[in-house]
């Protein structure tokens, strides 16, 4: 069986490479998202297609026509490289494919090209303090009034909301409606007068997360996305896109690669850990499921891309098994490092800048955050593998 991509696609393939030599010196290395440096690379990318790619020009993208392989080359490339593959997060990973479904004209073209540049960021407004695992609780409400929505209620585990210019949010418009309907998909800027930010210290010590608060929030009526009461749609798209971005096998394969290059520094006893039986085992079982999840991506693509073949297993198991991958893969490093792997925060034994350390713990935050390794467990038997539904217990009056 022939798996190579045929000399055309090595020819692009070797203009990826071109690029990286000629432009990795420009890449940025920390993650603010802000950085002028952030905001040039993201522009250099989606100018030579490297990201933004299939996103008509129209609305800030490159334009190119779907190419599976094309874009299995770059992301290899980037990944071998150890190199920025351009901004992400919730507006460009969530908020844009939407969109791009389901949105108006004129929502198009007002945020998917400043998103995409990094000129816009956005954050989630899902999650209640009563609306977790079961997101169609939510009792954040809007009522319509005139022309605008009135919004008020409370968000919680908010990421980036701290930073986010705007926020695509989820609320009740017909509280008399069933939970699964009656839900609305509203979008609104951050700095509308009314909303609080209170911020959320998580384990990795920094506050990932917040708590949004709103308090007669105004809201143009025109700022939904979908219809009245159908928001629980437009939520699905979404999440179904935040899964995909949570398990993103890419980047999965740049941190494996940057693992090997710790194997082979660390040694014990003079041995480089990347000649210890014990060790190198761990590594290969890590490397084979990095494989495997990477082949899954190429199905879920495939089917996405060419519109055939039923893929709905193998996209719900992106997010459980990058996540927990992700976490294994970051502890296993720490392990590698022996002892240097507990340094953490202003250490000066501390190596690259404690993201091993940082990662581990945030990834585990992730296991829970998107919907528990639980609920996606429970999401894979009974509507991929049509295994019987998970018994209600009673209410009790």
């Amino acid at each position: 069986m022939d798996l190579s991509y045929g000399p055309a696609y090595e020819d692009f393939r070797s203009q990826v490479q071109s690029f990286i030599a000629s432009h990795a010196d420009r890449a940025p290395r920390g993650g603010n998202m802000r950085a002028e440096a952030a905001l040039n690379w993201q522009k250099l990318l989606i100018e030579n297609g490297y990201t933004a790619r299939t996103i008509p020009k129209e609305f800030g993208g490159y334009g190119a026509e779907p190419d599976l392989l094309q874009s299995r080359i770059i992301a290899e490339e980037f990944a071998n490289a150890r190199l920025n593959p351009g901004l992400g997060g919730q507006g460009i990973s969530m908020l844009v494919p939407t969109l791009l479904e389901m949105g108006t004209q004129a929502q198009k073209e007002q945020f998917i090209q400043p998103t995409l540049h990094g000129e816009m960021v956005w954050c989630q407004g899902y999650s209640e303090p009563g609306a977790g695992s079961d997101l169609a609780s939510l009792r954040t409400a809007a009522v319509l009034d005139g022309d605008e929505w009135v919004v008020n209620g409370q968000k919680i585990w908010t990421s980036t909301a701290q930073i986010a210019d705007w926020i695509f949010c989820l609320v009740r418009t017909e509280p008399d409606a069933p939970k699964h309907k009656g839900i609305s998909f509203l979008l609104f800027d951050m700095n509308t007068p009314g909303i609080e930010i209170r911020p959320l210290v998580d384990m990795t010590g920094v506050a990932n997360f917040n708590e949004v608060f709103f308090t007669d929030v105004r809201v143009p009526k025109h700022q939904i996305v979908g219809q009245r009461g159908e928001g629980w749609m437009v939520a699905n798209s979404i999440l179904g896109n935040e899964r995909d971005s949570l398990g993103n096998p890419d980047a999965t394969l740049s941190r494996l690669n940057t693992l090997f290059e710790i194997m082979k520094e660390e040694t014990v006893d003079g041995q480089p850990m990347v000649d210890n039986p014990v060790f190198l085992d761990r590594a290969m079982k890590l490397q084979s499921e990095v494989m495997a999840m990477r082949f899954n991506d190429l199905r879920v693509l495939s089917a996405k891309v060419n519109k055939s073949g039923d893929a709905k297993l193998a996209r719900m198991i992106t997010k459980l098994q990058g996540t927990e991958l992700r976490h294994a893969l970051e502890g296993f490093a720490i392990d590698v490092m022996g002892e240097l792997g507990l340094a953490y925060e202003d250490n000066p034994y501390l190596r690259d800048a404690g993201s091993w350390q940082s990662q581990y713990m945030y990834f585990l935050g992730l296991i829970i955050g998107g919907g528990t390794s639980q609920i996606q467990k429970n999401i894979i038997s009974e509507r991929g593998l049509d295994m019987p539904r998970e018994p209600k217990t009673e209410k009790r009056g």
